[in-house]
């Protein structure tokens, strides 16, 4: 007995010993990682006033996909150029073996004109959609770069130690394309030209104007929605205001079938679940006041939490609209268009390294946030391997997020101080996936 207790006891020590050598090690790391993300958080700063100066629209990234490029080169890294038109890929080998983790950040700016007062603002000017319009960074895409440009920077500083390998994504146009008849997106683009091939899992962060800085804000499974564009042409027969009963009045029936859509999620969506949105954004029908037009236009945008549902809203929009349209002697095309996925985050994989981001960014900066109607086409990443996409804070702490400027405007505003956590935490996230992967 005496001997296995021993024995035992000598396993155990060995035992004891590996774990408190890998806890040092994670420790030394995690320390360096705090220490060089401070180090250059000034330069983290620096390039997100230079992109935010000279922002470039969708698939027109060329100058800022030129200094993404060039730092990555600088650290030694593989860097690929071109893949989806103007998307810059780096890979950092680590020294020891272990899964490849991706990160990703996207790069094109917005057709907004900007209104802030800071010395950094910018004064692009292009034409869009036939209209003369600003260019500017309205969602935060400048900060996304320079923090992951950091990333770089600190992980390719204990490159010996990293167990893997990082794949760095820079992608184009996230918020879509001029021509609307390009049917992809670049993370959509980036999948088509294999760039998830060799990734394990994925890791993205979204910085959030309206969250105090300091804060990360995430959400397991559907974290934000898919988006589809709804577009319904209803055809009646036109005739002289004065004499209606001449027409099938496409105006009376669109407005009939805008009240009925108004059904779909109070009374088929069991959103007690999970919520949706049916919008009706803009109605075009008619150039007289006494002519009874012979058909209206109709836009909107659907947004969902789950291809069930997607598929119940889909199926209810066509019954509503057209039978709506036949009761009244008219007809409807109804054409729903899918766009950007559901942004899942991988449940297993949320569990697994929210510790990481708690101890991040401690225990009462770490929010649960509620499903976000907005839509993100990281979600075509995640529709590939596991994914974690999280917001960054980046408000001043004393602001109100009622008052705090939105995203896509021209006031949009971001608090810099929390640029740096966003480092910490992609780094650590990487470093902690790596050390609990078994491959």
């Amino acid at each position: 007995m005496r001997r296995l207790f021993r024995f035992t006891f000598s396993l155990a020590s060995i035992a004891s010993l590996g774990l408190a050598g890998t806890a040092l090690a994670q420790s030394k790391l995690e320390k360096q990682v705090n220490e060089s993300a401070k180090e250059i958080e000034g330069q983290v700063i620096e390039w997100r006033r230079d992109f935010h100066e000279h922002p470039e629209l969708g698939n027109e990234e060329i100058k800022t996909a030129g200094k993404v490029a060039a730092h990555l080169r600088s650290l030694g890294m593989e860097v690929t150029e071109g893949i989806a038109v103007t998307g810059v890929v780096g890979i950092l080998k680590g020294g020891k073996p272990g899964p490849t983790v991706a990160l990703r950040a996207d790069m094109d700016a917005l057709p907004v004109t900007e209104r802030t007062d800071v010395p950094f603002k910018s004064q692009v000017m292009t034409t869009y959609n036939g209209q003369e319009s600003g260019v500017m960074h309205a969602c935060g895409h400048d900060s996304h770069m320079a923090i992951l440009m950091g990333v770089a920077e600190v992980l390719s500083g204990m490159q010996k130690e990293l167990k893997g390998t990082v794949k760095f994504i820079f992608q184009p146009s996230e918020e879509g394309l001029e021509d609307k008849n390009i049917d992809t997106w670049g993370a959509k683009q980036m999948v088509e030209e294999g760039v998830m091939t060799d990734v394990d899992v994925i890791f993205g962060l979204h910085i959030n104007s309206q969250t105090p800085a300091g804060v990360i804000k995430y959400k397991p499974g559907p974290a934000m929605a898919a988006v589809d564009e709804l577009e319904i042409t209803v055809k009646g027969k036109q005739a002289h205001g004065a004499y209606p009963w001449s027409s099938i009045d496409p105006i009376v029936t669109a407005s009939q079938i805008v009240m009925g859509l108004q059904t779909v999620v109070s009374r088929n969506v069991k959103i007690i679940e999970i919520p949706a949105i049916v919008t009706i954004g803009a109605i075009h029908g008619g150039v007289r006041h006494n002519i009874i037009p012979e058909k209206v236009e109709m836009i909107g945008t659907i947004r969902t939490y789950s291809q069930p549902q997607q598929e119940l809203i889909h199926r209810r929009i066509r019954e509503i609209g057209e039978n709506i349209a036949k009761s009244a002697g008219a007809e409807a095309d109804v054409r729903i268009k899918k766009m950007y996925p559901v942004t899942f985050n991988d449940v297993e994989l949320t569990a697994k390294m929210q510790p990481t981001l708690e101890r991040v960014a401690g225990k009462d900066n770490l929010w649960v946030h509620d499903p976000v109607t907005g839509a993100e086409d990281f979600s075509f990443f995640q529709l590939e391997k596991p994914g974690l996409f999280f917001f960054l804070g980046a408000m001043p702490v004393d602001g109100d997020p009622e008052e705090a400027p939105s995203h896509h405007t021209p006031d949009f505003y971001l608090d810099e101080s929390g640029f740096v956590l966003g480092v910490r935490a992609l780094s650590q996230l990487t470093i902690d996936y790596m050390e609990m992967s078994k491959k």
